[in-house]
This record gives C-alpha cells, sequence and structure tokens, in this order.
C-alpha cells in the first residue's frame, strides 16, 4: 500500500471516529507534537554547546560583520 492511500484510509478512518475518540486523539497528538519540539530544542542547544565549545560559533554586535557571517 502506498503511504499516500495509508495516510487517506487513516484520515477516513479518523473522520467516521466519535467525538469523543477524535478529541482523544487531537490530545495524544498535540502531547506527541510537543515532545517532539522539545527533543529537537533540546538536541540543537546540544549541537550549539557543542560549536561554542569547539570555537566554531562567531559573535558579533557589528551589523555588518553579521550579515558576512550569513
Amino acid at each position: 500500500m502506498k503511504a499516500a492511500a495509508k495516510f487517506d484510509t487513516i484520515v477516513e478512518t479518523v473522520y467516521n471516529l466519535p467525538l469523543e475518540d477524535k478529541l482523544e486523539l487531537k490530545n495524544l497528538l498535540e502531547h506527541n507534537i510537543a515532545d517532539v519540539r522539545r527533543d529537537e530544542i533540546l538536541l540543537s542547544y546540544k549541537q550549539a554547546m557543542e560549536e561554542h565549545k569547539s570555537g566554531k560559533l562567531k559573535f558579533s554586535s557589528d551589523a555588518d560583520d553579521l550579515m558576512k557571517m550569513l
């Protein structure tokens, strides 16, 4: 089964659920999304700290220098 067809089947199944089940699924997905985002932020923080420790990060308050860094 193709991914698009599988997704369509899932969507159709969800649409046919009772309201209480839809709300519970919504709640579960919102918590899952928040957990995933927290994990992404933590990973980004750890990578930034490693770059900082290794001296790869450069800082400047000069706008021209900042533009050159991009």
